[in-house]
C-alpha cells in the first residue's frame, strides 16, 4: 500500500512538472513571434515559387533557423523555405544535423538538434516541402 502511495505522489509531481506556467508559455509565444517576425523580414521582397520535395545538397551554401523554420541558403538570389514538423523547435544553441543517403535534402529527412556547448541531442525535426524564394528579375535582366 505504501508503495502505491509514493508512486501516486511520484507521478503527480512528475506531472506537474511537465506543466507550463503563464510565465513560460507568455515567454514562448514572445519568443515565437519574434522568430515569425525575423523570418518576415529576412523574405521581404523575395518572390515564392513552386514547392519541391527535394533540392540538392550540393548547392545549398548555408541555413538559418526561425522557430521551426530553416532557410536553406542557394547562391546569392535564392533561399528554400522549409516549415519542419509541427512541435519542432530549433533553439539558438542548436546545430542542425542532416544526414542523407543521397545528395539532395528531401521532405521526410529527420534534422538532428544538437547541444552547441554539451554535444548532447536536443531534439530532432522532419523536413516539409522546400519553397524557393527568389528575389525579382530586374526588368533589363534576361
Amino acid at each position: 500500500m505504501m508503495h502505491r502511495i509514493a508512486f501516486s505522489l511520484l507521478a503527480a509531481v512528475a506531472l506537474a512538472s511537465c506543466t507550463a506556467t503563464p510565465q513560460e508559455i507568455a515567454r514562448t509565444d514572445a519568443a515565437e513571434a519574434e522568430q515569425a517576425g525575423k523570418l518576415e523580414k529576412r523574405l521581404a521582397g523575395l518572390v515564392p515559387g513552386k514547392p519541391q520535395s527535394c533540392v540538392p545538397y550540393s548547392q545549398i551554401r548555408g541555413s538559418n533557423s526561425y522557430g521551426q523554420t530553416i532557410l536553406y541558403q542557394h547562391g546569392t538570389r535564392q533561399f528554400y523555405r522549409n516549415d519542419t514538423s509541427p512541435g519542432c523547435r530549433i533553439g539558438f544553441n542548436d546545430i542542425m544535423v542532416t544526414q542523407t543517403p543521397i545528395s539532395q535534402l528531401c521532405r521526410g529527412d529527420i534534422v538532428t538538434l544538437v547541444d552547441r556547448n554539451t554535444g548532447f541531442p536536443t531534439g530532432s525535426c522532419a523536413l516539409g516541402d522546400f519553397v524557393p524564394y527568389r528575389r525579382p528579375s530586374r526588368s533589363g535582366d534576361s
